[in-house]
C-alpha cells in the first residue's frame, strides 16, 4: 500500500491528471503484486461501471446544466436578492442562499461557485465589497451545494460505502441550512464592521417577497419533490436523476419558456465535459479500492485508531481532521472515492452511524475545496474575478472556521442531522 500512496502522491506533484495518477498506482499494485492476474485488474475498472445507483450521476450533472439554461438559476437569484438583499453585506448574503437554492438543483460546488462568480462577482466589487471578502462569500458559500440534496458527493459516498443514499440526501437538509445560517452571520458582523451595507436597506414587503417566489416556483418546488419522491418510493435516487433531466427540459420549454435548441446543445456539451471527467476518476478508482479492501487496511487503520482512543466521538474527529488536512491537497471526489471504504466500516465499528459520518465527512472534505493550495472552487472563482490568492486566503479564514465550528458541534450532536431521515426511514 505505501507503493500506491507514494506513486500517487509523486504523479500529483508533477501534474499528472488525478485519474491518470489513480489509474497508473492501481496498476502498478496489480503489476508488482505476483498474486493477482493482471486480468483483474481490467475487471474492477469494469465493475465501477456496472452499478444502476451510480446513474445519478451523470443524470444531476447535466440536470445542473439544464437548470442553468432553462433559466431556473436567474430566477433563484432574483428570488434570493428580494428576500436577503436588503441586509448589511447584502449581495454576499444573497450569494449565500443562493448557493442554497442551487444546491438543490445543480449537486457542484465547483459549478455554482463558478456561476455565482460570474453573476454577482464583478457587482459585488462594484458596490464597494472587498475582491477578497467577495471571492471567499461566493467560494465557501458554494460548500453548501454539497451537502444539500442531490449532492454528487453524496452519492458517490453512498455507492462506494454503500449507504442509503435517500437518507443522506434528507441528512443533508438540517446540516445545509445552518451552514447557510452561519455564514450569513459571519458575512453580516464583517458587513457591519466594514460598512458593506445597502444603501436602500428596507424589507422586502410580503407582496414583493411572494412575487418572487411564486416567478421562482418550479425551481423552489424541485427539491421538495426530489425528497417526497425517494421518500414515497416512487423513484431511486437514479430515478429522480432522470426525473431532474426531464423536469428541467419541461420547465426551461413549456413554463420559462427560456429553453432553446441552442442552449440545450450547450448544457450536452458541457454535461459531457464534466460527466467524461467524473467517471474516469471513478473506473479507475476502482483498482486502488480493490487493494485498498486485499490489503486489509480499512481493518489496519481500525485496529491502530481502537488502541488508542477509547471515544467513539473522539475517532471521528481524529479522521475529520486528517480529512481536513488531505483536503488541502486532493480533491474532494478522489477522497470520497479512495477513502470511504476505509473509514466507514472504521466508524461503524465504533458505533458511529455512516448516514451521520457521511454528512461530516462530506463537509469537510468538500471544504478543502475552497482552501490553498489547491482548491478548486478557489482557483475557479480568483480566476473569474482576478483576485490574488493570498486576499483570498486571509478573507476566507472567518468563513472557514465557521463551517469547522459547526462540523464538529453536528459530531457531538447527532440527532440533529439524523432526526430528518429517522423520521421518515425509521
Amino acid at each position: 500500500m505505501a507503493l500506491i500512496t507514494i506513486l500517487f502522491f509523486v504523479l500529483m506533484l508533477v501534474g499528472a491528471p488525478v485519474a491518470f495518477a489513480i489509474g497508473i498506482s492501481g496498476f502498478v499494485f496489480f503489476a508488482t503484486d505476483g498474486g493477482i492476474p493482471m486480468s483483474i485488474a481490467v475487471q474492477k475498472i469494469a465493475t465501477m461501471s456496472q452499478s444502476f445507483p451510480l446513474l445519478a450521476v451523470p443524470f444531476f450533472v447535466f440536470a445542473g446544466h439544464l437548470m442553468n439554461e432553462s433559466g431556473i438559476t436567474e430566477r433563484l437569484f432574483k428570488f434570493s436578492y428580494v428576500a436577503v438583499g436588503w441586509m448589511a453585506g447584502g449581495l454576499a448574503q444573497v450569494a449565500i442562499v443562493l448557493a442554497t437554492l442551487m444546491g438543490g438543483v445543480s449537486g457542484s460546488a465547483v459549478a455554482d461557485a463558478a456561476m455565482e462568480a460570474r453573476i454577482l462577482g464583478p457587482t459585488m466589487v462594484a458596490k464597494g465589497y472587498g475582491k477578497g471578502f467577495s471571492a471567499a462569500a461566493i467560494a465557501v458559500g458554494s460548500l453548501i451545494t454539497a451537502t444539500i440534496p442531490p449532492s454528487i458527493g453524496l452519492i458517490l459516498y453512498g455507492y462506494v460505502g454503500n449507504v442509503s443514499i435517500g437518507q443522506l440526501f434528507l441528512a443533508g437538509i438540517v446540516p445545509g441550512l445552518l451552514m447557510m445560517a452561519g455564514l450569513m452571520l459571519t458575512t453580516y458582523l464583517i458587513a457591519r464592521k466594514r460598512g458593506y451595507v445597502v444603501a436602500d436597506s428596507e424589507r422586502p414587503t410580503l407582496a414583493a417577497l411572494g412575487r418572487a417566489a411564486w416567478d421562482a416556483k418550479w425551481a423552489l418546488f424541485f427539491p421538495v419533490a426530489l425528497v417526497l419522491t425517494i421518500r414515497g418510493g416512487l423513484f431511486t435516487p437514479s430515478e429522480v436523476g432522470a426525473f431532474a433531466v426531464v423536469y428541467a427540459v419541461f420547465v426551461g420549454f413549456v413554463f420559462h419558456r427560456d429553453m432553446t435548441f441552442k442552449r440545450l446543445k450547450r448544457a450536452f456539451s458541457h454535461a459531457i465535459s464534466d460527466i467524461g471527467l467524473i467517471m474516469i476518476i471513478i473506473l479507475m478508482s476502482g483498482m486502488v479500492g480493490f487493494a485498498i479492501i486485499y490489503l486489509q487496511v480499512p481493518q489496519g487503520i481500525s485496529s491502530w485508531m481502537l488502541a488508542g482512543i477509547s471515544d467513539p466521538r473522539l475517532i471521528v474527529l481524529a479522521v475529520l481532521g486528517f480529512l481536513l488536512v488531505a483536503g488541502l491537497f486532493i480533491e474532494s471526489t478522489v477522497l470520497v472515492l479512495l477513502l470511504t471504504p476505509i473509514f466507514v466500516p472504521v466508524v461503524t465499528q465504533v458505533g458511529i452511524d455512516p448516514v451521520h459520518f457521511g454528512i461530516l465527512m462530506m463537509s469537510i472534505v468538500t471544504l478543502g475545496g475552497m482552501t490553498p493550495p489547491v482548491g478548486v472552487a478557489m482557483y475557479a472563482v480568483c480566476s473569474l474575478m482576478n483576485v490574488r490568492i493570498e486576499e483570498y486566503t486571509v478573507e476566507s479564514i472567518p468563513f472557514v472556521a465557521t463551517i469547522v465550528v459547526l462540523i464538529v458541534a453536528l459530531l457531538f450532536l447527532p440527532d440533529v442531522v439524523l432526526w430528518l431521515p429517522r423520521m421518515a426511514f425509521g
